[in-house]
């Protein structure tokens, strides 16, 4: 490995175990004291579900479950409200029914979104400070792929 590397993965496996180590928070009642930037992870029945990166984290980890908010900040509602719908694959060509400006004139898609921001609302937060944006990335990939969160998939579009 290229040295100029290393000092970038060396902490990650240790920040994993500082992260499962932080106690959980709900979505809705976190810590006045958080830090700004970092990495979360979102959890529902000790079922480590999604991983996220922000530097703002408070604000993230809310906008994934805020009532108000809409497909393109909720985005991981936005998910769980595909999977329940069984409208999974990703659609971005006008006219087809399923992009996200699309999926939200149906009635019946709008109600699975609002059921999976009230889900993720009562799902388990937790937290770690990463101030470097290099580090934050490689922390959640690794974060996502050790702990195989279901909901990450870091494919392109």
């Amino acid at each position: 490995m290229d040295a100029r590397f290393t000092p970038y993965v060396s902490q990650l496996d240790s920040k994993l175990q500082v992260l499962l180590a932080t106690a959980p928070h709900s979505p809705v009642a976190l810590p006045s004291d958080m830090p700004k930037r970092g990495v979360y992870l979102l959890t529902e029945a000790n079922r480590h579900l999604y991983v996220g990166r922000s530097n703002s984290l408070r604000k993230r980890i809310c906008n994934h479950g805020r009532k108000s908010a809409r497909e393109n900040v909720a985005v991981f509602a936005f998910r769980l409200a595909r999977e329940a719908t069984g409208r999974i694959k990703a659609v971005y060509k006008s006219g087809t029914g399923g992009t996200r400006r699309e999926l939200m004139l149906d009635p019946a898609f709008v109600a699975a979104f609002d059921v999976a921001k009230d889900r993720v609302r009562n799902m388990e937060a937790r937290f770690i400070e990463e101030e470097d944006p290099v580090r934050q990335a490689l922390l959640e990939v690794y974060v996502a792929v050790v702990l195989a969160t279901p909901y990450n998939d870091f494919d392109t579009h």
